[in-house]
This record gives C-alpha cells, sequence and structure tokens, in this order.
C-alpha cells in the first residue's frame, strides 16, 4: 500500500465516503453465515495497521478465529458462562468499566440495555433470556469470524488510547467493504479460557473481542441505534479568552 498515492476520490467524494464509514458503523448482534473471505480479513488489517500509535509502539496483536476454532472456542466459554458454580468470581483483566456508575453514563447504559431488550420482547426480571441473549456474545453473535485484540501486558493506559484508534480503524475498514462489526467487552471475563484454547502466551492480556460479517438486516435486534449527543453538548471552543458552545 502507497500510503502517499492520490485519493482515488474527489475531495467531497471522499469526505462523504469516509463519514458514511463512521456513521454507519453500529454494534450488530446477528450475522449471516456468508463467509469473509481470509483476503478480506487480510485486507482490513492492513489498513488498520496505519492507525495512529504513540512513538511508532503498534501495540496491537490480533488473533482471527474462524471455522472449528471459533466453534471450539465458543463452546469452551460456553460451558463455563452456562454454569453459575463456574463463572462465579471470574474477573476482568483489567477494568473497563467504572467501579461506580453515575449519571450520564449509567443513564445511557440502561438506556440501550432496555431498548435492545425491548426490541427482543425480553421483559425486566426475565433473568433466563437475559442470560441467553448475552451468552450469544461468545457465538459472536454467529458472524463467521471472531477477533481477538491483545497486548503486552509490559505497556501502560497511553497503550490503550492507541489500540481504541486501531480497534476503530478495523471497524471503518470493514464497513467500507460493505462488512459489519461488533466489538465487545463481554469477553474479558472468559480471558483464561480464550488464552488456553487460543495457546495465547502469558505476557499477553485480552483487551476484547469482536465480531465480523454481513449483517442480518432481517433481525430486529439490529434495528437498533443508539442516541449520540449533539456537539454542542461535549465541546468548548475556547478563543479570545471566552468559552462559547456550537
Amino acid at each position: 500500500m502507497n500510503r502517499l498515492s492520490q485519493p482515488p476520490l474527489s475531495p467531497e467524494l471522499l469526505s462523504q465516503t469516509v463519514d458514511w464509514a463512521i456513521t454507519t458503523r453500529r454494534s450488530i448482534r446477528a450475522f449471516l453465515p456468508k463467509p469473509v473471505p481470509h483476503e478480506e480479513i487480510e485486507s482490513i488489517l492492513n489498513v488498520a495497521r496505519f492507525s495512529a500509535t504513540g512513538v511508532n509502539m503498534q501495540p496491537w496483536r490480533v488473533h482471527v478465529v474462524t471455522g472449528e476454532t471459533k466453534d471450539r472456542l465458543s463452546q469452551a466459554i460456553a460451558g463455563i458462562d452456562n454454569d453459575p458454580l463456574l463463572s462465579m468470581g471470574l474477573e476482568d483483566p483489567y477494568e473497563y468499566y467504572p467501579r461506580e456508575w453515575v449519571t450520564p453514563y449509567v443513564d445511557r447504559r440502561k438506556k440501550v440495555g432496555w431498548e435492545l431488550y425491548g426490541l427482543l420482547g425480553i421483559a425486566k426480571g426475565d433473568k433466563h433470556r437475559m442470560h441467553q441473549q448475552h451468552g450469544r456474545n461468545y457465538r459472536f453473535f454467529d458472524a463467521p469470524v471472531g477477533l481477538l485484540f491483545t497486548i503486552d501486558r509490559v505497556l501502560q493506559e497511553g497503550s490503550l488510547l492507541d489500540y481504541g484508534m486501531f480497534l476503530q480503524s478495523v471497524m471503518v475498514a470493514a464497513r467500507g467493504r460493505g462488512l459489519h462489526t461488533c466489538p465487545q467487552a463481554a469477553f474479558l471475563k472468559y480471558h483464561n479460557v480464550i488464552a488456553k484454547v487460543l495457546a495465547i502466551p502469558s505476557d499477553q492480556m485480552l483487551v476484547c473481542g469482536m465480531s465480523l460479517g454481513y449483517a442480518d438486516e432481517s433481525s430486529i435486534e439490529n434495528t437498533l441505534v443508539t442516541d449520540r449527543e449533539p456537539v454542542r453538548a461535549f465541546t468548548t471552543f475556547h478563543h479570545n479568552n471566552k468559552e462559547t458552545t456550537p
């Protein structure tokens, strides 16, 4: 890939294409069984490797699971997830979510959760169906491709910032190819299981998982579109010693 080559589109079309890829990215929770060619997966990662990274550290390590390996991993996790005695007490390798949920974050979390359950007809308090739906994470929502991302344990928070940009690049590059994704922190709880099945060395820490494939547009859960705050809600412009919002 020649990063210095001229863009194939006019500036206007180029900006529209990039904007489309970003704004149409959403978490897909039902995929078609249509396979994704190996060359397509590699092409996505080939683009994402140019993500910004402090002093060119490139902290990402990617494990791609398909076919029998993906099924074996899903079965290994499900065997523990469906047994409360085995799954109780398992801890994430790092704290992804806050220890104390406060407004507005807890409100947004609850809203998206109940909107999803509402679409699926899962009533409040129906723990069995909630568990079943959550368990679909570990089947990668039936996507043909699963991605597990790890990072060297010696690295610090700054490398996780770099990693976030890499993950976004993976998802945007996937959209540019007509594919969808679902980034998943749900896998963190089972990092030891994943490491064992995939023979990931102990000096690597799981960052998250991700489903990749073609969206099943007929599935009701894929109609969920989350609310996003307007620019004026999170931006302050500082100019001439005055603070203004859009």
